[in-house]
């Protein structure tokens, strides 16, 4: 399948919705600034604090925002995505400490962004993966995160049967989805239920993960300043059980 977040205008938007200012990414007095913020959310809004965390995972990391929150809490993180240009920027960010890159501002014009990090607290590395099909040699992890990552495979099924072995017991997993199943991305035949997407996914984790929390999530991608992609994510907390 054709990876669409190949193109320069998606790492534009992407390198923007990771690390962009609020001012960068909403350039309007009124509107929904609380879904501003998401790839930082999604770690912190779920994430159970009172554990040691020495390994963490982020499945579907895109350009690295979420995990570079992760190693603030973990003494390592590996992030892995499908697009090879997504890792090439993430990278270059942990290595260089900034990145300058360009996003859609209207019709031919663009914009100049800047990201900049401070130092990583945790070590973190990044790699090209499938999700779908996760090297073999990648062991288990005290956190691993997932992040609107589920709708995006061609078979999700697949990546579900794989989180029992990815979480240690004991472990979390922090995961959100807006359920937004589109035949481009995965086959009808492949989507959790045309009815009811959450309770098939309760169904799948539900042998060996303990659902503890979860709430709405909204988000915002800009495609260029009056243009933007507004949606609601399921955002989950299971703990991987014995």
């Amino acid at each position: 399948m054709e990876n669409i977040y190949e193109s320069p205008r998606a790492l534009g938007e992407y390198l923007l919705f990771h690390y962009g200012s609020n001012e960068e990414q909403f350039p309007w007095p009124d509107g929904p600034l609380n879904a501003l913020e998401f790839p930082r959310r999604t770690v912190e809004q779920l994430i159970d604090y009172s554990g040691l965390i020495s390994k963490a995972l982020d499945v579907g990391c895109a350009v690295g925002g979420s995990s570079f929150v992760l190693s603030e809490h973990a003494g390592s993180v590996l992030g892995i995505d499908y697009s090879a240009s997504f890792i090439e920027a993430a990278r270059s960010i942990s290595k260089n400490r900034e990145l300058d890159y360009e996003y859609h501002e209207e019709a031919d014009r663009w914009k100049k962004g800047k990201v900049k990090i401070l130092p990583n607290s945790g070590k973190v590395d990044f790699e090209v993966g499938d999700a779908c099909n996760l090297r073999d040699d990648l062991g288990s992890f005290d956190l691993v995160h997932a992040a609107n990552l589920l709708c995006r495979l061609p078979h999700p099924r697949a990546f579900l049967n794989r989180l029992n072995q990815l979480v240690r017991p004991g472990g979390q997993l922090l995961l959100t989805t807006p359920f937004t199943w589109l035949e481009e991305f995965t086959s009808r035949e492949n989507w959790l239920a045309e009815e009811d997407s959450e309770l098939a996914l309760v169904e799948a984790l539900s042998p060996f993960f303990k659902l503890e929390y979860k709430i709405n999530m909204p988000f915002l991608i800009r495609e260029h300043r009056r243009k933007f992609q507004y949606s609601v994510a399921l955002g989950m907390r299971w703990r991987r059980v014995s």
